[in-house]
């Protein structure tokens, strides 16, 4: 059986259509493990409040202004896990450029995060899938 050159091209149309709306789905099945955004909220009050508490992390965060800090963490991990929101902030370089962040910091960091996914019962499959889109930016964070 041979297909004509315009039945290729519709058949190729159509596995892009359909293909895309899977890549789509698939985004949107990450946000929606995460809660969407009443559920990224409700895991960075605890993350906040876990970073609060751990004496590695709390000298970069106790003086800071903490509501802004997770509206903006709530709109920069909605963006990476495909949701509807746009990360307006700082890139990560300029944010944290004066801090003197260290690895250490950075790992409490990132326990910290885990521990908030874990409260939520987010799936450990998407708590993996965020972080690998956060790995990245350590380059940027750490700047000691």
């Amino acid at each position: 059986m041979s297909f004509s050159r315009c039945s290729r091209r519709w058949i190729v149309l159509i596995l892009l259509v359909f293909g895309c709306s899977s890549l789509a789905s698939a985004d949107d099945a990450l946000y929606k493990d995460f809660g969407e955004r009443p559920g990224l909220v409700r895991i960075m009050d605890d993350f906040m409040n876990n970073l609060l508490a751990d004496p590695r992390t709390r000298p970069f965060f106790e003086k800071a202004n903490q509501e802004r800090i997770k509206a903006q963490l709530v709109e920069q991990f909605c963006e990476l896990l495909g949701g509807p929101c746009k990360y307006g902030g700082l890139d990560m370089k300029q944010a944290h450029a004066h801090l003197a962040i260290r690895q250490e910091h950075f790992n409490a960091l990132v326990e910290n995060l885990q521990i908030a996914m874990d409260k939520h019962q987010v799936p450990f499959r998407a708590q993996n899938k965020l972080l690998a889109k956060l790995a990245p930016m350590h380059r940027d964070v750490i700047t000691r």
